[in-house]
Formats: C-alpha cells, sequence, structure tokens
C-alpha cells in the first residue's frame, strides 16, 4: 500500500502519512486507530509513544 492509498483510506494527505512516519507529526487518536484498522492491527502494534518525542498533531481533514 502506497503513502497515498493509506492516506485517502484515512483521509490524510499522501505528505502527512510520510510526516507521521518519520516521526515529524503525530496523528490524533482518531486517526491513528483508523491506520491501525486499516491493517487489522491493534493501535499499540502500529504505533509506539515516546513520552520525550515533541512532534506536531495531524488530524483528519
Amino acid at each position: 500500500m502506497t503513502q497515498a492509498e493509506l492516506g485517502q483510506r484515512v483521509g490524510l494527505t499522501r505528505q502527512t502519512i510520510a510526516a507521521i512516519e518519520q516521526g515529524r507529526y503525530s496523528p490524533s487518536l482518531e486517526v491513528a486507530f483508523r491506520i491501525a484498522d486499516v491493517f487489522g492491527k491493534r493501535l499499540e502494534e502500529v504505533f509506539h509513544w515516546n513520552p520525550g518525542a515533541t512532534a506536531k498533531t495531524a488530524d483528519a481533514k
């Protein structure tokens, strides 16, 4: 699945998906659940919380 395809399925741009992958943006909880659902995984299998990280928040458009 491409970043563009994932973005389309969860309501984000390809650029935002890339930024999430690179750790530059943190998705909202709703978007995180949508992404996990696309892959058929639990949230904690897809995302790992880093309390020291300071990324911007990405919300669905």
